[in-house]
């Protein structure tokens, strides 16, 4: 669809395990933009990122959510991955048998694992199975790293610096920097959504817009640097609204 945003979420409700855990949700990521979702732990922001990924026991019950004009609700969990989509999980799954190696010659990006594996420091990771006994640290670096084999268009990251120590932060953030600045093999500009507690990840990354997520809603989008600072010093409040 011509002019259609990367993701475009229109009123969109989630369910997670039967229960309505987000509701009329909107939200607007442009091509080539990178907004920052912030929220207290359990205002839906992880339910919200697993339901527009379509990860099993989460789903998108109302609204509309689009990707670059395609309805999500029409494709399932490797059409949303091959359409452009890609998620960098907060607690992603070993999966053991999968070796790192295997997993990259298999989508064809051997050339990215031997890019990338230096900067992130997971050399001579390859014979690995796949996050299986990663530390936490490893298992964040390991999720950016799989982004850049895969290539997606629209990344989702849920908390890429938590568990991260100082030292990996900055890698893990210069690597968030280099994947968006690269452009998709459709060849356009990579656009990104991310879910940040600390936000200590806007020291490398480049945040248009925030976004506050209370109670499964959003209720106030802005400049992100401008958002985290508020949060910062006044909470998950809205800024400008009235005390009385």
């Amino acid at each position: 669809m011509a002019g259609a945003s990367a993701l475009s979420l229109q009123g969109v409700e989630v369910a997670a395990a039967g229960r309505t855990v987000c509701r009329g949700v909107d939200l607007d990521l442009p091509h080539g933009e990178i907004h920052v979702l912030f929220g207290p732990n359990g205002s839906g922001k992880s339910s919200l990122l697993s339901a527009i990924m379509g990860l099993p026991g989460y789903e998108l019950t109302a609204g509309r959510a689009l990707l670059d004009g395609t309805d999500l609700t029409e494709l399932d969990l490797a059409g949303r991955a091959r359409a452009g989509l890609g998620i960098a999980y907060q607690r992603p799954p070993a999966i053991n048998g999968v070796s790192i190696a295997a997993l990259a010659e298999s989508l064809g990006a051997t050339g990215h694992l031997r890019e990338e594996e230096a900067a992130l420091d997971l050399v001579n990771f390859e014979s690995r199975d796949v996050n299986s006994g990663f530390s936490g640290g490893e298992i964040k670096r390991w999720e950016i790293l799989k982004l850049f084999l895969q290539q997606p268009e629209v990344c989702l990251f849920d908390e890429p610096e938590s568990g991260v120590d100082l030292e990996h932060i900055a890698a893990v953030g210069a690597a968030i920097e280099r994947l968006l600045a690269q452009p998709a093999p459709s060849g356009r500009p990579r656009s990104a959504l991310i879910i940040t507690h600390t936000g200590f990840i806007l020291d490398y990354v480049k945040a248009t817009t925030g976004h506050m997520m209370i109670d499964g809603h959003i209720v106030y989008s802005g400049p992100a640097a401008e958002l985290f600072d508020h949060i910062r010093n006044h909470g998950y409040s809205v800024p400008g609204a009235s005390a009385a």
